[in-house]
């Protein structure tokens, strides 16, 4: 494996020790392809993932850089998120620096009306 991911993995083990999602507070992870991005609220707990979404989604329009692109996904699982009356949850970065497009999803789903 390229030594990148492989550093990537580590960091995400040593965040995933600290951090855990419950049905009231579940985890919001995060996945970063070059070109899509991934966001899911999960609940460790039982091991479900209670709600999703993606760039990749009908429900996030595809128009601007993928910075502009990430934050409607933020704001597009904290819309779900709300329907299902999840108020709260845990930030995941999955390994990634909390920059760019990372950031952008944080923000949006704080707009959208979840607490960290």
């Amino acid at each position: 494996m390229d030594a990148k991911v492989v550093r990537r993995q580590k960091l995400k083990w040593r965040i995933r020790k600290k951090i855990s999602g419950t049905a009231e507070c579940p985890r919001l992870s995060v996945f970063r392809s070059n070109k899509e991005i991934y966001a899911q609220l999960i609940d460790d707990v039982t091991g479900i993932t209670i709600v999703a979404s993606n760039s990749r989604g009908k429900d996030v329009e595809s128009k601007g850089n993928k910075v502009d692109i990430s934050k409607m996904v933020g704001m597009s699982i904290a819309s779900k998120a709300k329907a299902k009356g999840i108020e709260r949850c845990v930030f995941d970065r999955g390994g990634y620096l909390y920059h760019g497009r990372v950031k952008a999803i944080a923000d949006g789903a704080r707009e959208g009306g979840l607490n960290f």
